[in-house]
């Protein structure tokens, strides 16, 4: 049995993930990003825009950009089922004076699984080769019992200069 200051340590040394599916395979994100996980609904297609950024939703009034995690990471689009949510998240943008400014997103996923525990020495670094997406975009691998979990790096996989930039790029293509 632990003593209480041990398994306060232990509680320190982990994180708390969201779980969520894209077809077979299990990603997560730090719980204290996710705002929250709402039904997929009613959305406004925006012209002009990369295949990722599926379009906006109204939530409570604010505008918030939908991207499809499936055609980020240069997939095909993710088709819509009864267990489609997208989880609602800050991301880091900059404010016109350079700051750091919390931009809220929506991530559409084919379903949230559930929130899980990882201690930090079960989280192992980003493999060097052989990742189906951008190594940058992976915080590291959770071991979860037997199963893997990819735990993604929002502030890089959904960083919204980057993906400004590429909206941009995408714009002038068209117009030239």
């Amino acid at each position: 049995m632990n003593s209480p200051q041990a398994q306060a340590a232990e509680a320190a040394a982990s994180a708390q993930f969201l779980t969520f599916t894209l077809g077979d395979e299990v990603f997560a994100m730090d719980i204290r990003t996710v705002r929250e996980i709402i039904q997929h609904g009613a959305m406004t297609t925006v012209p002009l825009m990369p295949a990722f950024v599926r379009g906006v939703i109204n939530l409570r009034g604010a505008v918030v950009p939908v991207i499809d995690l499936q055609a980020r990471f240069g997939r095909p689009p993710a088709r819509i089922t009864k267990k489609t949510c997208i989880v609602i998240f800050d991301a880091v943008g900059s404010a016109p004076d350079g700051a750091a400014e919390r931009v809220e997103l929506g991530l559409l996923v084919d379903a949230v699984s559930e929130v899980i525990d990882i201690a930090a020495s079960n989280i192992e670094a980003p493999p060097q080769f052989g990742a189906a997406l951008r190594r940058d975009f992976i915080r590291g691998i959770g071991k979860v019992g037997p199963r893997f979990v990819v735990l993604l790096d929002p502030d890089r996989a959904f960083d919204v200069n980057e993906m400004a930039g590429l909206c941009e790029s995408g714009q002038q293509a068209l117009a030239a």
